[in-house]
Parts: structure tokens; sequence; C-alpha cells
């Protein structure tokens, strides 16, 4: 069993009467990558900056390695940050940038500057050493602030929206740039984004954040295909979401009675749902077939052709279906210049499998 590098037990912050975050209960093991996910003002920063020293909690407990640090100052919690803002010193090398951290704890320059160039092998960048930040792209000085951060083996490097500042295709470069020197180094990080995408490409586990409290905490497959709420299926991935209530129930599959309609449906379900319950059955776009490819689907709609949309490799379909519900139906698939012949208007028979359809309680 690996140690837990961050213990967290009842952690809370208020600003007056408003409380941005509950009490909040939360363990890192060692090695891991976990992502604080959410919207603004749901939180993470508030618990990020805690876990950094850089805001002092108003109740609970928070220990990095076993160690009681919920007071203490950052520079006794032994983190490493890396932040939007590179933050790098303009007159000095690359290598003097990296080796800066040893300084400040007295390590002599010879061992320094031997560690920070085992850094920037680390980060790929060996041939930059002797270079300064203005002659450096910004996806290599993120490189290289990450290789500053790491260069004096933190017990856990906190990164705050690290990427923000990159273009799209730079920023998904990075994201696996990041994800190699995490499985390399073998770091425990926390990391802080309200991109749904980065936190599915990157993290070990997601604490998705809501409020001030933890919705969901799991893996990235356990929030995209088991959501305990609604707003989490909502929030991790684009989704259709059929509001009802549970009329019957068998094993690990329920039937629904959609508001407002005579349909049912069909959907599975991981926790007990009782008739009565409020939920809403959520089916991914992607999961969800168009025209002939539906006529072998468990559930067979009819829906009229609102708009479509490219974009890139997905061809989105944007469908009016009053049976299952008054907002659009969103239905996905790769895009293909054969699939591509759909005119807006026009009736469109859809469907979907019943085991692809999930139950989520409107109330965790």
């Amino acid at each position: 069993m690996k140690n837990i590098k961050l213990s967290i037990a009842g952690l809370t912050k208020r600003y007056g009467s408003f409380v941005a975050l509950h009490p909040t209960n939360l363990e890192v093991p060692e090695g891991e990558f976990l992502t604080l996910l959410g919207p603004s003002g749901s939180g993470k920063t508030t618990l990020l900056s805690m876990i950094a020293g850089l805001s002092v909690p108003d109740g609970g407990q928070l220990l990095i390695n076993g160690k009681d640090v919920t007071y203490g100052a950052p520079y006794e919690r032994d983190i490493g940050m890396v932040f939007q803002n590179y933050a790098l010193f303009p007159h000095m090398t690359i290598a003097e940038n990296i080796a800066f951290p040893l300084k400040m704890r007295k390590l002599d320059r010879a061992t320094a500057m031997k560690r920070a160039l085992e850094a920037l092998e680390l980060v790929h960048l060996p041939h930059v050493a002797q270079r300064f930040p203005k002659e450096l792209s910004g996806g290599q000085q993120q490189r290289i602030a990450l290789a500053r951060c790491l260069v004096y083996k933190p017990s856990i490097v906190l990164m705050d929206e690290p990427l923000g500042a990159l273009d799209k295709k730079l920023r998904e470069h990075m994201q696996l740039e990041i994800k190699r020197i995490h499985r390399e180094a073998g770091t425990t990080i926390v990391y802080v984004t309200h991109d749904q995408e980065e936190a599915m490409t990157m993290s070990d586990r997601i604490c998705l954040m809501d409020g001030g409290r933890i919705a969901q905490l799991g893996t990235p497959a356990d929030l995209y295909f088991r959501p305990r709420t609604p707003f989490v299926a909502d929030f991790l991935g684009e989704s259709n979401l059929f509001k009802g209530t549970v009329v019957a129930s068998q094993g690990g599959q329920v039937k629904v009675a959609l508001a407002g309609t005579q349909t049912e449906l069909l959907a599975t379900t991981e926790q007990p749902l009782a008739n009565g319950a409020k939920v809403s059955v959520m089916v991914r776009p992607q999961n969800m077939a168009a025209a002939a490819a539906a006529q072998g689907a468990s559930e067979r709609f009819s829906g009229q052709l609102l708009d479509t949309m490219i974009t890139g490799s997905l061809t989105k379909l944007y469908l009016k279906a009053p049976a299952l519900s008054t907002a659009p139906v969103v239905l996905s698939f790769p895009t293909s210049i054969a699939k591509h012949d759909h005119a807006l208007g026009s009736s469109l028979e859809f469907g979907w499998s019943s085991s692809d359809a999930v139950a989520v309680p409107e109330t965790a």
C-alpha cells in the first residue's frame, strides 16, 4: 500500500458569511496525479492555496508526510509550485534558474548545477542550459518552470492552471509532456484546472468540486461513466439528460418515466433506486446512433434536425425530440463526407442501447 502524502480532514475556509470551502476530507497517496476540477467559485483554488500555505484555514487539519502543517508556513511544507506565470529570472541562464532553489538551500554550486542539468534532461531540454528565458518559447519556459520545481525533489508538486496561457496545440503537447515527466519522476502532483478534457487526459483521479464541496472523487472513468449527480454528468463531457421518475427496478436496471411525456426508458444504475425516485437518464452523444445505424438500438426515437456542427474529428447533430425532452438532443459521430448528408428540418431516426444509459439520482 502506498504512503499517504497528503491528508486533509475537515478543512474549511470562510470569508465573512461566505463559505468558500465546506468541511472537506481528502487523501492523496504517494505518486498520484490528482486534479482539482470545477467551475469558477467551486473551491478548488481555495483548497490548493491552503495546501500551499498561502491561505489560513478556519478549521480542520492538513498533514503532509504525516506532519501537521495546518498553520505552517509554505517553506515548512516540502512542496513545490508551478503557476501559469513561469516566473523565471530574466537575467539568469536557464541552468541558473533551475539551480536557484538549491542555492537558496545552501547546496554547493557544483552539485546544484549537476542537479539542474539532470532536471533539464528530465524535461528533454538539455541543450538550452546556457540560454536565457527570453530565448525560449512559452512551452519550453513552462517545462523549465517544472524542472525548477522538481530539482529539489519536493514531496508534493502543486500546479495552478499551468497551461492556461498556451494555445490549444501547445497545451495538448504539454499535457503529454507533464504526464511523461510525472510517470518518470514518480512525483505526487495536485493539479488545478477548469478544463474537463485536460483533467480527463492527465489525472489518476479527479476531485470534482462544486459550491465549496467535493461533488465526486474518482478515476476519470468513474466520473465519466458513473456520475453520482446530474452536475457531475453535465460538467464532465457532453451529455443528454432526460428527467424522470423511477417506476420499476430490477437488479442493476431501472425503468424511468420521463417528465411531461408518455415515454419510458430503461437505464443502468450502480446504486439502489426506489420507485418514485427523481432521476436524470444520462446518454452520451457518442453513444447515440442516427439513421440506419439506429435500427438495431433498443431505444429508438424520431426527431427533427435543428442544426449540424463539424468540430473537426467529430460531427454533432442537434435534434428536436419532444418524446424525450424540450431541450435539443445531441448526437455525435466521427466526421466523414459520407455521413454529412442530413438536411436541416428533415426527420431522422436515432437511438441507443439501454446499457449505455445511466440513471443519475437528482440528489446524491
